[in-house]
């Protein structure tokens, strides 16, 4: 008796044996062909990886070509093509160039372990300025997001216009797929990569292989932090009347109410004019006090008296008359005598050392 569990799981270090020529000698009976469009900007780029391009498809009998008129290129199966499934993977090479992806990391689609997966965008979001942001978001700050994705999935991820283009492992093409799908839908793709790094750990532990891992996962619930703006203008209702408005005045009623349905042409043409006249009247007295206005003066500020300086604080005569004494005795120019004694003194010690 063999337990089922080591039969689904694969042996470490196992690997499908490569399609070589001996499982088809005969090779193909019928040519196949795929081609593609790539956009202006991508022709310089392509010029000069082609060579690269035929050579790299020329291994498995493929043909190439590049068709800079049309701006397309197209890749065919030869007489010597023995692998059914080199097409395809020469159509998904093409598609990926056309995508802006580099060569370096196109040839790698050729490998029987690698595939890739182009992920339209564009229409899952209806506003552009919505669209960008959540493009952005699955960048991450300097691109730190998708480079993170990019080590958890194993895979090359290449964000450009409406498409996202992944090349890698066919696990991680899926989850790199679902984390696409839900950052679109507004869903932040750093729990998605925090899901993927505790899955990476619960890969490694043998015990855990054939158990449910929900219980590890984290539960993510959408919170709404944000409360709903309330509008400037509420549209109150009104009280529900079973009766209908009253109907509006005609202009006849309005006549008839003043009186003005029963005058001659002549009147009702003579008040029109009274009327005209006492508007235009009115429209001369505004105008002309609004030129008046400017012949008005403006009004002045009070002028504040300064006050004069009080005299309530007496002099001290006799302090003045000491000054006065003591600037009389001092010569103009001469220094005082104290000074002059040292300076005697000074030169009487420099003559004796001397």
């Amino acid at each position: 008796a063999v337990d089922e569990s080591e039969l689904l799981t694969v042996p470490d270090g196992w690997k499908e044996p490569a399609f070589t020529r001996e499982d088809n000698p005969k090779g193909l009976l019928e040519e196949s062909s795929f081609a593609t469009l790539f956009p202006k900007y991508r022709e310089a780029y392509l010029k000069e990886c082609w060579p690269l391009v035929q050579k790299a498809l020329g291994e498995h009998y493929v043909n190439a070509a590049l068709d800079l008129i049309e701006g397309s290129m197209t890749v065919t199966t030869t007489k010597k093509t023995f692998d059914p499934y080199a097409i395809i993977r020469a159509r998904d090479l093409i598609k990926l160039l056309a995508r802006s992806v580099p060569f370096e990391q196109v040839f790698r689609i050729l490998q029987d372990d690698v595939a890739c997966d182009i992920i339209k965008i564009g229409s899952l979001v209806r506003k552009r300025e919505t669209f960008i942001k959540r493009r952005a978001r699955l960048l991450g700050p300097k691109g730190s997001t998708l480079k993170a994705l990019e080590l958890l999935t194993n895979c090359y991820i290449m964000v450009q216009g409406n498409t996202v283009s992944a090349l890698g492992p066919f696990s991680g093409l899926k989850e790199v797929r679902k984390v696409v799908l839900d950052t679109m839908k507004n869903i932040h793709p750093i729990y998605n990569i925090k899901t993927l790094m505790i899955k990476r750990e619960l890969a490694k532990d043998p015990e855990l292989r054939t158990q449910s891992w929900e219980r590890f996962l984290p539960k993510f619930k959408r919170k709404n932090l944000k409360k709903r703006k309330e509008p400037k203008k509420k549209n109150t209702k009104k009280e529900y009347t079973p009766f209908p408005p009253p109907q509006p005045e005609s202009q006849i009623d309005k006549e008839l109410a003043s009186g003005e349905y029963f005058l001659k042409e002549r009147q009702k043409k003579r008040k029109k004019m009274e009327e005209i006249k006492a508007k235009q009247a009115d429209a001369l007295k505004r105008r002309q006090e609004e030129r008046n206005k400017a012949f008005i003066p403006p009004k002045e500020k009070p002028v504040v008296k300064t006050k004069k300086a009080s005299t309530e604080k007496k002099i001290d005569i006799e302090a003045i008359k000491e000054k006065v004494k003591n600037a009389k005795k001092k010569k103009l120019g001469a220094l005082p005598e104290e000074e002059v004694k040292l300076k005697m003194a000074a030169d009487e010690k420099k003559k004796k050392k001397k």
